[in-house]
C-alpha cells in the first residue's frame, strides 16, 4: 500500500498553484496520471522519487519516506524512474547500463530477453534507435526490483508502431515483476490499454479517480474528462461542422457549432472533453 498526502506551492505560467494530493494506491496497481499540462503530474513523480521536497507524508508498505521531520534520500528509496530522455550513460554498453544499478547478470539477461534486446547488450546508446534506448531505460529501472516504478511520458517521442510494441512490453514487465507503477500520459488509448486506474489532476488537485472505462469513456455527475490536442482541420458534412483534432496518437472527429467555426483556428491547441457522451471542444 502506498499512502500519499503531500502539498507543495508551485509557481507556474498562470501564477501560484498548490499541489495538494491525497491518494492511496494498492500494491501492484498500474496508475495512469493524466491532466492538462502544468497540472503538477511530473512534480508529483519527482516528489515520490525524492528529487523534490514537499510538505506532508509519504508511506510505502508502512515504511515512511517522508514526514514533517524526515525525508528519505532518493538513493535509499526502492524506486525505478523512466524518463522521457532515456538518461542512459553514453560511455556504457547496454549491459553495463543495467549492471550499474545492480550486479545481477541473470536478471539483466532476463530483462533484455523479455524486451528483445539481448543481441544488442554490447552496443552503446549512440548506436541505438529511440525505441531501443527506451527499452534499455525501462530494463534499467527494473534492475533493483523496485517497489514503485515511475514513468514520465516514456513513449511520447516514439512513432505509433513502436509505441504500441513498447506498451505491450511495459504491461508484460509490470505483470512479471508485480511492480506498483505510476505513469504520466496524455494518450487516451495508452491509458485505457495499460492502466488499472486513471487519476486526473487539474491545477494541482485530483478531479477524477477511477477505472479507465469510467474516467475515459463516461462522466460522473457534472465532471468531464479532458484531452489536449491540436486542431488540424474543420470540414462541413451536410449541415454540420466537424473538427479534426490530433490527440496523442489518434485523430478525433468532434461536432462543433457554427459560432465555434469562426473562432477556432487551424493549428491551435484545443481542449476536447466528453459530457453525456457528446464531444465538446474549447480553444485555449
Amino acid at each position: 500500500m502506498i499512502e500519499i498526502n503531500i502539498n507543495k506551492l508551485l509557481h507556474g505560467s498562470n501564477g501560484e498553484m498548490n499541489l495538494d494530493v491525497s491518494l492511496k494506491i494498492n500494491k501492484g496497481e498500474f496508475i495512469a496520471l493524466s491532466g492538462l499540462s502544468g497540472s503538477g503530474k511530473t512534480t508529483l513523480l519527482r516528489i515520490l522519487a525524492g528529487l523534490e521536497s514537499s510538505n506532508g507524508t509519504l508511506k510505502i508498505d508502512n515504511e515512511t519516506w517522508l514526514d514533517n521531520k524526515f525525508c528519505l534520500a532518493p538513493q535509499k528509496r526502492e524506486i525505478g524512474f523512466v524518463f522521457q530522455d532515456y538518461a542512459l550513460f553514453p560511455n556504457f554498453s547496454v549491459m553495463e547500463n543495467l549492471l550499474y544499478v545492480k550486479k545481477d547478470k541473470e536478471l539483466a539477461n532476463k530483462l533484455l530477453q523479455m524486451t528483445e534486446m539481448e543481441e544488442l547488450k554490447n552496443r552503446f546508446p549512440s548506436t541505438l534507435s529511440g525505441g531501443q534506448k527506451q527499452r534499455v531505460s525501462l530494463c534499467r529501472a527494473l534492475m533493483n526490483r523496485p517497489k514503485l516504478l515511475l514513468m514520465d511520458e516514456p513513449l511520447s517521442a516514439l512513432d505509433p508502431n513502436m509505441r504500441t510494441k513498447l506498451q505491450s512490453e511495459i504491461l508484460t514487465l509490470h505483470k512479471e515483476f508485480e511492480t506498483t507503477t505510476i505513469m504520466v500520459s496524455h494518450d487516451p488509448s495508452e491509458m485505457y490499454r495499460l492502466a488499472s486506474r486513471v487519476v486526473v489532476l487539474n491545477q494541482g488537485k485530483i478531479i477524477n479517480d477511477g477505472l479507465p472505462k469510467d474516467v475515459l469513456l463516461k462522466t460522473k455527475g457534472s465532471q468531464k474528462f479532458s484531452f489536449e490536442g491540436e486542431l488540424l482541420d474543420i470540414v462541413k458534412v451536410d449541415v454540420i461542422h466537424v473538427a479534426i483534432v490530433s490527440i496523442g496518437q489518434q485523430l478525433v472527429e468532434v461536432v462543433i457549432g457554427k459560432d465555434e467555426v469562426s473562432t477556432l483556428k487551424i493549428g491551435q491547441k484545443v481542449n476536447v472533453s466528453t459530457k453525456a457522451f457528446t464531444p465538446i471542444i474549447r480553444g485555449f
